[in-house]
């Protein structure tokens, strides 16, 4: 043993020294390792740093779709035109025979009738307005109160074919007796006698205006004022034409 005497605080301290290793340099190569790591980090962050940021892509806009066609209902087929009413139609036709005739007065009472009676009857009404006016003005056209002959024989005319009959006849008689054969008065009297079912006076009457004016028998033949007398012999004796070639007269229909 050499001479060196080591004391116990000494030997403990040599002791420690000889049992403890020097971890100094292991610690500073820790360190070092550390902060080459973290270079090793922070040097894409720099470079990431100085790169500039890119701008997100904008998409691109899908281009828009075309509205969808507008649904629409078909329309319902309309109903069927409803038939009008019988007997606003009869009435109708009634005015229109009535006009033909020129009996205006009648026929302006059927076409009144419509208009009141039948207002759902919306062609008819329009239609029956249009002749109620046409009634109307052939009406006022009329003189009231006639004072010639021709305005007397017009207005009894006008009197019979609107059925009043008593008014005609009035006229009709004050031309007679201003003429007696005044041809357009006796046929008028025979159509008020026949009207009324005086056969033999309407006979008369008839036979006295074709003795003045025979082309009147062609009218009475077709005239509707002397269908009571269809089955007389005596008016068709007045009535047919005369046979010329091979004499006497033609057979009348039964």
């Amino acid at each position: 043993m050499s001479g060196v005497y080591y004391g116990a605080g000494d030997v403990s301290d040599r002791r420690d020294a000889i049992d403890t290793p020097d971890i100094r340099p292991l610690a500073a190569g820790c360190r070092a390792e550390r902060s080459l790591r973290m270079a090793k980090r922070a040097r894409p962050k720099a470079a990431q740093a100085n790169r500039k940021p890119r701008r997100p892509e904008r998409p691109v806009p899908k281009p828009p779709r075309p509205p969808a066609p507008p649904v629409v209902a078909s329309p319902k087929a309309p109903p069927p035109p409803q038939a009008p009413d019988p007997e606003a139609l009869a009435l109708f036709q009634q005015g229109i025979e009535a006009v033909q005739r020129h009996a205006y007065q009648p026929a302006t009472e059927r076409f009144r009738v419509i208009l009141e009676r039948f207002p759902a009857e919306r062609a008819l009404m329009d239609r029956a307005r249009v002749y109620l006016e046409i009634c109307r003005r052939e009406l006022d056209r009329r003189p009231s109160n006639p004072r010639s002959l021709e305005e007397r024989l017009t207005a009894a005319t006008a009197a019979l074919n609107n059925g009043d009959d008593a008014r005609a006849e009035q006229l009709v008689r004050a031309v007679l007796d201003a003429d007696a054969r005044q041809d357009l008065a006796l046929y008028l009297m025979a159509a008020i006698e026949a009207r009324r079912g005086g056969t033999a006076a309407a006979l008369a009457y008839l036979g006295q205006a074709i003795a003045v004016s025979p082309e009147v028998r062609a009218q009475a033949r077709h005239d509707a004022d002397f269908e009571s007398l269809r089955n007389s012999d005596a008016f068709h004796a007045l009535v047919d034409p005369p046979s010329s070639l091979f004499g006497g007269r033609r057979p009348r229909r039964r």
